[in-house]
């Protein structure tokens, strides 16, 4: 499904950043835009930076449930600083995972915003994870029945002659010069 992006730049608190840019909404079913202003509100702008498709897997529907299960149902943003251009941020991916969002959250190079996600697209993903999700059988790892209670021969490397323990602290011997 095609996602518009709404971001919204505001002044910025420091000397150090100019602008602070935020993820405000996504916008279902939206056509292509390139940073459309959409509203402007003193020193508050809000643009249509850009339309990227949500796509739904169905081994991530674990993971949709999750999301969906939160207080308030999310879609992540995720952007970067522009490399290039006269846009300030690219606008990489959209997803209704939140396990993918926090692994491109602990990357550190990009900034994940987390949007409300709107009611049409609550069920639009809660019908698809529900129509694709499988549980997975929690399968017990069984214990090997190696017996550690015998005697260890051999321990250390066999090519190399110990007379005496082999997790002895090495001793100092004295050189004559």
């Amino acid at each position: 499904m095609p996602l518009g992006v709404v971001i919204r730049r505001m002044p910025g608190v420091t000397r150090w950043a100019r602008h602070v840019w935020k993820a405000v909404a996504v916008l279902p079913g939206a056509g292509e835009a390139s940073w459309k202003e959409l509203r402007r509100e003193g020193d508050a702008v809000e643009y249509h930076a850009a339309t990227l498709t949500l796509e739904l897997y169905r081994t991530d529907t674990e993971a949709y449930l999750q999301g969906l299960s939160a207080e308030v149902p999310a879609i992540y943003v995720v952007m970067r600083d522009a490399e290039e251009g006269d846009a300030p941020l690219d606008i990489t991916l959209v997803t209704a995972s939140p396990f993918e969002a926090q692994d491109y959250a602990d990357t550190g190079e990009e900034q994940v915003e987390k949007v409300p996600m709107p009611e049409g697209l609550i069920a639009w993903v809660r019908d698809f994870a529900e129509a694709h999700h499988e549980e997975e059988v929690f399968v017990k790892r069984k214990r090997d029945k190696k017996r550690i209670d015998l005697k260890e021969d051999g321990i250390g490397d066999a090519r190399i002659r110990q007379v005496a323990d082999v997790y002895r602290a090495p001793s100092r011997r004295e050189q004559v010069h």
